[in-house]
């Protein structure tokens, strides 16, 4: 009994096995290597043949939300000049997975870079360019803002990524659905019926910066 226990619970994880490397080479990408997992899916370092060393971002579709896609078409319409947000590049799609190609930021996220100088200004910038089109990030925060370097040039460029939560200014938040990470969240996000402006990012972005300082958060992570 013991034995069957073990090979169904090997089994249900075998069955559960993504394997991104195969996805990447049959959406006609050259897999390099992981940038970062979570429960939705996987972001690759990738080379593709029209814009060269790229970030793809694979998601399952079950978990996609589409105005993730739709947050980062607009931004790059309206800010695709602006080097202090990442571009989105295209996307593709399969049976069982939605496939995002962004600009590859080759310096990692500002949580683990976070003795870098001269990062707040480009940080608001990016910000200001965001809320221009009318958009609310949700989720700025340390992991969310990524450092690049373009080749040669001897300079760190602020980049602010993952819409996921983007949403349109001035909407009403439903009690039952709050987006964010809750170090950097704005105390209205936690009142019911909140009217939800780009404060809160202004908020986050506050709590961001404080992070780097102090390293530590002004409230308590729980």
């Amino acid at each position: 009994m013991i034995l069957y226990l073990s090979h169904h619970k090997y089994a249900q994880n075998q069955s559960s096995f993504v394997d991104y490397n195969e996805i990447l080479r049959q959406s006609e990408f050259v897999p390099i290597r992981p940038l970062g997992r979570g429960a939705f899916g996987s972001v690759y370092e990738a080379y593709d043949q029209e814009y060269g060393i790229v970030a793809v971002k694979i998601i399952k579709k079950e978990k996609f939300d589409v105005r993730e896609l739709e947050a980062a078409e607009i931004i790059h319409q309206e800010a695709k000049d602006c080097p202090f947000i990442m571009d989105h590049k295209y996307q593709k799609s399969n049976k069982s997975f939605q496939i995002l190609i962004l600009e590859y930021s080759n310096m990692n996220t500002l949580n683990l870079f976070a003795k870098q100088r001269q990062i707040n200004l480009p940080s608001f910038e990016g910000m200001r360019i965001i809320h221009r089109t009318g958009l609310v990030h949700r989720d700025i925060k340390c992991d969310n803002i990524l450092l690049h370097c373009p080749h040669g040039s001897g300079r760190v460029y602020v980049k602010i990524s993952d819409f996921g939560f983007a949403k349109k200014e001035g909407f009403i938040l439903e009690q039952t659905y709050i987006a964010g990470t809750l170090p950097y969240m704005s105390p209205e996000n936690f009142h019911e019926s909140a009217l939800i402006t780009q404060k809160v990012d202004i908020y986050a972005l506050g709590i961001t910066f404080y992070k780097i300082i102090t390293h530590k958060y002004p409230v308590s992570e729980r």
